[in-house]
């Protein structure tokens, strides 16, 4: 076993004490800490991403330093999720996410009912360019102004929900019909102030739709049926639950047009018989009325959804 002469050992002892040193900061010697590693690099894309947003508050409020890292964690966030928060002080907190956020692509805000024109408009106004799918279910204290920038300015829209959203208008729907035809999921169920003829003329531009729902929705008619299986030939997925107005002659129709249909909702139209069904039970993978010697379609209902445009 080789030894080693002092001069050696010497030299070793520096080396590790030099070592030692690096974990302080060449600048101030104090100890390094974690907000010293690189935050675009490495704390925002490997450790904020997996931060809740409550995470994200609580750690705000440790340090200035801590306030900035957060506020830059937001400003690249990509995805806003707060469906059904309705939690004391949100307000203040999505006044926060208005300002900070800036890259926002995902947005679902379904059931929010603090949720306002006030507090929505300076949240689009700076994520516009990059939003593809808005989530606005239930917001019933919100109107059609928060709409417009959604209408005009996102061009990037594929994902709509306003179910639920009286303050929908049929001048709203002829907007959309306007700016927007690349819509792949669109849910306007439950909204009544829209009119047969404007539905007609919008869902003539919407030739890339798969995923629709219009559940309680008055103005659907055989008519409308029509218009959607002329040109969303591309429809997987309907929900036509309570549109008391439309007959066998119109998912006939539909059916014929729409070959890619898997999902057909249709609970609750007294017109609707097997006379239309019938052939589409041998093609969908699911249809919610069942004939009593059909039950074995029902173990596919817990797997024909394609997002979340039932359960939100």
């Amino acid at each position: 076993m080789c030894t080693l002469n002092p001069e050696e050992e010497a030299h070793l002892v520096a080396m590790a004490s030099e070592a030692l040193s690096t974990t302080d900061s060449p600048k101030t010697g104090k100890p390094l800490s974690l907000f010293d590693v690189c935050w675009d690099d490495v704390l925002i894309p490997q450790v904020a991403v997996y931060l809740s947003l409550k995470d994200l508050f609580n750690l705000r409020c440790c340090s200035r330093t801590a306030h900035r890292f957060v506020q830059a964690a937001l400003e690249k966030r990509q995805e806003l999720h707060l469906s059904g928060n309705n939690t004391s002080n949100i307000e203040e907190g999505f006044r926060v996410l208005a300002r900070c956020c800036h890259r926002l692509e995902v947005l679902h805000l379904a059931r929010c009912r603090w949720l306002t024109d006030e507090l929505l408009l300076p949240l689009l106004a700076n994520n516009k360019k990059r939003l593809w799918a808005v989530n606005l279910n239930e917001c019933i204290n919100i109107t059609a102004l928060s709409l417009q920038p959604i209408i005009v300015e996102c061009k990037e829209l594929r994902v709509l929900k306003l179910s639920k959203c009286q303050w929908l208008t049929t001048g709203a729907v002829d907007a959309l019909t306007l700016h927007q035809s690349k819509l792949v999921e669109f849910d306007i169920s439950h909204c009544g102030a829209i009119g047969e003829r404007c539905l007609i003329i919008f869902f003539r531009r919407l030739n890339k739709l798969t995923v629709l729902s219009l559940a309680n929705t008055p103005s659907v008619t055989d008519q409308v049926l029509i218009q959607i299986g002329n040109y969303c030939r591309e429809l997987e997925h309907i929900n036509l639950i309570g549109c008391a107005a439309i007959s066998d002659y119109g998912v006939h129709a539909l059916a014929r047009q729409c070959p890619r249909i898997r999902t057909l909702l249709i609970r609750r139209c007294p017109r609707i018989t097997e006379r239309s069904l019938a052939p589409l039970r041998q093609r969908c993978l699911y249809i919610d009325r069942q004939e009593e010697a059909a039950g074995h379609h029902a173990h596919y209902l817990n797997d024909f959804y394609p997002s979340d445009f039932l359960v939100y």
